[in-house]
Parts: C-alpha cells; structure tokens; sequence
C-alpha cells in the first residue's frame, strides 16, 4: 500500500481500506492451533498461506465432489500473495472469503480474505493463482492444459471483479 492507503494495480486489496465481508462469495471457518502464533504471539505468515490453500482446495474438492488430486489436470500454484490489515491468532477460529476475479483458459486466479471476530474488515487479504498442468506424463512432463470443466464449474460461480476493476 502506498501513502495515501491505495493498492497496486492489481486492486486485490483495497483502494481505501481492507476488503470487507461483502467483497467475497464462498465461506468456510478454521480452527487456530496454539502452534500456529510465531514467538511474537500471532499467527505466523506461513500459516496465512496454508489457510488460503485449504480454503481454495477444499471448496474444489467440495463444489466438484472429486478429489481433485486425481484428476489428470491439477491446478499447481503459480503464484501467491498476502495483504496484512491486522494481527490473527490463536485460540478464535478464522472465517474464510473466497472470490474469483478471473477464469482463464488454464487459470483461476483467487482471492481469500481472512477475518477473526466481528469485524467487517478483513485482517489479510490473499491473493492465489492455480495453473493447471497435465498430471498424467509418465515421462514427468508437466505442460501448461485447459482448466478441466469440473473446475472451470465449480469457479465460475464465485467470480467477482476486484473493487474497483471491470469484469474481464
């Protein structure tokens, strides 16, 4: 964020402020473990991206009902990002936001915003980009496919341009 509370021009996050509730789709909670705050007594980077991994995953697993895994396209992380706005930890859980902003022809890119308690404004915001590659080379090739419909279906619906962005 620059000085002036702006974010890039990505628009992932914010434009005057943290994402609020309404900016999402798709919700699921998780629980905070006590091994999840650093030594500094909140939750530890590393930990943001495995909950916004488990928030993508588990809705594909959830609105395909497949297991993803074995599908001969997998989606592999391209890329990740997070926005802090404030601290979580441990012990209250966390509800998770999820939103598309874009299906591509082989991507999905995510937003998960996470939020502890009441508030209406998200403590982080992630930003998380599949790519889906051909998992059934027996000569472990993985080249760049078209997003398998069963995904293309289940992330159509949650589709939603970042605040202040055009639909694409």
């Amino acid at each position: 964020m620059d000085s002036t509370g702006s974010s890039d021009e990505r628009g992932t996050a914010s434009r005057g402020g943290a994402p609020t509730r309404d900016d999402y789709v798709a919700w699921r909670t998780v629980t905070t473990r006590w091994r999840d705050d650093d030594a500094y007594g909140h939750l530890n980077n590393a930990t943001y991206y495995e909950i916004f991994d488990t928030a993508v995953n588990a809705h594909l697993y959830e609105a395909t009902g497949l297991d993803i895994r074995g599908l001969p396209q997998v989606g592999v992380v391209a890329e990740t990002g997070c926005r802090y706005y404030r601290e979580l930890g441990f012990p209250a859980p966390i509800e998770t936001g999820l939103v598309v902003d874009k299906v591509g022809t082989s991507s999905v890119i995510y937003r998960i915003g996470l939020f502890q308690g009441e508030s209406a404004q998200a403590a982080a915001e992630g930003r998380f980009v599949h790519v889906y590659v051909d998992n059934t080379r027996p000569d472990g090739q993985r080249p760049v496919v078209p997003l398998p419909p069963e995904i293309r279906a289940a992330a159509v619906p949650l589709l939603r341009p970042a605040r202040g962005e055009q639909p694409r």
